[in-house]
């Protein structure tokens, strides 16, 4: 286990409950500000960067998903936030089933988000692989100038630009070791099946990078599932209202 990594955060809102964002991989706290401006006049609404993204620092370039959930738990501890609902995007969402699994009792609920519990396939794995050989040869502007259009449904989204200038912000290390932790996880099927908690589960119509069908690999009455019409792998910000709705809806 390496030492938990202290991670930036912005910190809006009062309400009784307290909303978690966490974002994707090469994003920060930013991807979630369409959304945040929806919900925090009735929640308290929290958002980090993780380890080696955003203005947070970068522990090396070895750790697991593991690892990024038992970070948000010592940051819910030193900030003394007891409860929260935790919504995860894509990567984000991979560290909120490890949090799920092994500190439930800090969750009223979880969201993944253009996300799924099932673990990387064989050539899933190999992607990974070459998207760090990408980075340690070309370095992050070029890698993240090639992955971020890939995200969005249509290749002319006015978020493209800003998307990009938040992944230039992101480490070498903090992408690289994202991507063997992302390589490196479990099948957490198990997790969403077992809960007791609520769960909302949100896929892109159009998302190129993880479809529906990952993203709802489980059923169950304490699982609610939405599909954003439209949208890409990033409907935070290609369908902020259809999403902060749900959020809502969610939550209460």
């Amino acid at each position: 286990m390496t030492e938990n990594s202290k991670l930036s955060y912005i910190d809006y809102g009062k309400g009784n409950k307290t909303l978690l964002f966490i974002h994707g991989f090469c994003g920060s706290h930013e991807y979630w500000s369409d959304i945040i401006a929806k919900v925090k006049d009735e929640y308290r609404v929290v958002a980090v960067d993780l380890r080696g993204h955003g203005a947070s620092e970068a522990l090396g370039a070895s750790f697991s998903i593991e690892d990024m959930a038992a970070d948000i738990a010592s940051f819910l501890e030193d900030r003394e936030i007891d409860q929260v609902y935790m919504f995860g995007h894509s990567l984000g969402g991979y560290i909120t089933l490890a949090f799920a699994e092994r500190f439930p009792g800090k969750l009223s609920g979880f969201s993944l988000v253009h996300s799924t519990a099932l673990p990387d396939d064989e050539a899933g794995k190999e992607g990974r692989l070459k998207s760090v050989e990408k980075i340690k040869n070309d370095g992050i502007p070029a890698f993240i100038d090639g992955l971020v259009p890939k995200l969005f449904a249509d290749s002319d989204d006015p978020h493209i630009e800003h998307t990009k200038d938040i992944g230039y912000k992101t480490s070498e290390s903090g992408a690289i070791g994202s991507l063997n932790a992302m390589r490196n996880r479990t099948d957490r099927n198990h997790v969403l099946r077992d809960t007791k908690l609520p769960v909302l589960l949100v896929a892109g119509e159009q998302d190129k990078v993880i479809p529906a069908e990952k993203t709802f690999s489980v059923k169950g009455s304490h699982i609610k599932e939405v599909i954003l019409e439209g949208s890409g792998h990033m409907g935070m910000m290609e369908a902020p209202g259809r999403l902060a709705e749900e959020i809502i809806r969610f939550v209460k």
